[in-house]
């Protein structure tokens, strides 16, 4: 997998990036796998509801399969995709008895590797086991965060979570990529290796237009703004907010203020909180 930088040819193209990665081999997806997807311009009722959303080139979602319930039976990955939908690489499974299905790809996964996932499964890149299973400082990835309601966390790309300890109360506890350490039930079933594309994060738009390519809409500053349109707005030349503490376009604190609500049942699962952006 590389990073291509494109030559200074225009401004747009200036410190433009992209991954080019050996994996990818099919570029038109599987048909029966795909689903209408409708349009997320931001708007409720005609008025605006999500600002800075619209437009953006047409997309088909592809149906990814975050359960891989097809317990025992063997699949060989048939071709190595990127998702519009998704940071992460997917891999279409071709299963023994015909069918075929889409997954998040693992980063070391190549087509003809063949897969499989049961409570037992080889602890090998891609195969999908229940972490009581799974030895202690395995990478894993597309995890349960409940039993048998399929991958809920650490799927994006380039993330992987450790496996830190498994205890006989039948719980054990995984170390996610923000460095939250978290509670699991020993039942949830985990895929074994690091999500594909880790290079993601390197990759520079270069240019407004390919913001509105991805249905990301202009956004401004509020200090650009008068002092009507935004409480930051206002003053003669480049000025301070004002204010004790920023705020959004409707007066409520913002950059700091804590917004995760208060839910007991989800407290109780987290040993560790994450770690602090500085």
């Amino acid at each position: 997998m590389a990073i291509k930088i494109y030559k200074k040819n225009t401004a747009g193209r200036r410190g433009m990036s992209i991954v080019k990665s050996e994996l990818i081999t099919n570029k038109s997806p599987e048909k029966s796998l795909l689903a209408k997807k409708s349009s997320q311009a931001g708007r409720s009722q005609g008025k605006i509801s999500v600002r800075h959303q619209g437009g953006g080139h047409k997309q088909r979602y592809r149906i990814i399969d975050f359960r891989m319930d097809k317990f025992g039976i063997p699949g060989r990955i048939t071709a190595i995709e990127k998702d519009p939908n998704r940071s992460a690489f997917i891999a279409l499974v071709n299963y023994r008895d015909g069918e075929k299905r889409y997954i998040l790809a693992s980063s070391d996964m190549k087509t003809g590797q063949e897969i499989i996932c049961a409570e037992n499964a080889p602890i090998k890149s891609g195969n999908r086991l229940k972490v009581k299973n799974i030895p202690i400082g395995t990478i894993i990835s597309n995890l349960e965060i409940f039993p048998g309601r399929g991958g809920q966390a650490v799927r994006s790309a380039g993330s992987g979570a450790i496996l830190t300890a498994v205890g006989e109360d039948g719980n054990a506890q995984v170390k996610l990529s923000s460095g939250e350490i978290r509670i699991v039930s020993n039942e949830c079933y985990a895929t074994i290796g690091q999500v594909s594309n880790f290079e993601h994060s390197a990759i520079r738009i270069g240019k407004a237009g390919k913001s509105r390519w991805l249905g990301i809409r202009p956004g401004v500053r509020g200090s650009a703004m008068n002092p009507v349109d935004h409480p930051h707005g206002g003053g003669e030349g480049r000025q301070g907010i004002g204010l004790k503490h920023p705020k959004t376009p409707w007066g409520k604190p913002a950059l700091g203020k804590k917004t995760r609500k208060k839910q007991r049942y989800s407290n109780k699962f987290i040993v560790k909180r994450r770690e602090k952006r500085k």
